[in-house]
């Protein structure tokens, strides 16, 4: 009977949560405030996947409604349908991985995720941060999707641990896209067989590769990935 009584608290738990889940803001009195989004409807037990989402300098400051103009989040509310939890962290002043993975961390603790299936992505400054962070702590990212972004160097030889798809628009005058082939050319010299993608948009503009948020493509590359039996999700 105390068996029964104990399953039963644990399924309405879990349907109390699939009832609330929604957009919900996460004020930090230290590093980063941030959106977490799960899934309305979500069975017991089950674990989903986390994607990071890293905004780009336009969005930068102490109001979280910004981060929702663009992104992971902007094409959700414009009714994309993604099977999984999202996070979208603010920062004021630049992206640092150290700060980004303790939000992840937060995260992983209080929602039912999966630690094999965490990816970051992020766009222009995004960009950058979404490669220092997985070049830093490539231990804990399944996947990377960097958009008309750039990346630290030294952190190449570390990005070839995780699989990496680098896109940038071929008409871009705020970052050019010499930004996105250096990163990726000092991946492929650290290890030439590194699962890294350079993608050039012709015609792209620093705004219109958005749109790459709102298709199936970069979320079909990241879910495809996962982290080996052996990992053990940084905790």
């Amino acid at each position: 009977m105390k068996r029964i009584v104990i399953v039963l608290a644990v399924i309405l738990s879990f349907t109390a949560f699939s009832a609330q889940a929604q957009l919900k803001a996460v004020k930090a009195k230290s590093g980063y405030s941030y959106w977490v989004r799960v899934p309305k409807d979500i069975k017991a037990k089950e674990k989903l996947p986390v994607i990071v989402f890293l905004h780009g300098r336009s969005l930068s400051g102490h109001d979280l409604n910004r981060v929702k103009r663009y992104g992971v989040l902007r094409a959700i509310e414009r009714g994309k349908d993604l099977d999984a939890i999202v996070v979208a962290p603010q920062t004021s002043n630049g992206w640092n991985p150290d700060k980004v993975v303790k939000v992840l961390d937060e995260v992983l603790e209080d929602y039912p995720a999966d630690r094999h299936r965490v990816y970051v992505c992020g766009m222009s400054m995004g960009g950058y941060g979404t490669l220092d962070v997985a070049g830093k702590y490539p231990d804990r990212f399944a996947a990377a999707v960097a958009i008309c972004g750039g990346g630290t160097v030294s952190y190449a030889c570390n990005l070839t641990q995780v699989p990496v798809w680098i896109q940038h628009g071929s008409a871009d005058t705020a970052v050019p896209a010499s930004e996105s082939k250096k990163i990726y050319n000092a991946i492929k010299k650290c290890n030439k067989n590194a699962d890294a993608t350079l993608t050039i948009i012709p015609g792209g503009t620093h705004g219109s590769v958005e749109r790459l948020f709102h298709g199936e493509k970069i979320y079909d590359f990241m879910f495809k990935y996962s982290k080996g039996d052996n990992f053990n999700g940084g905790k």
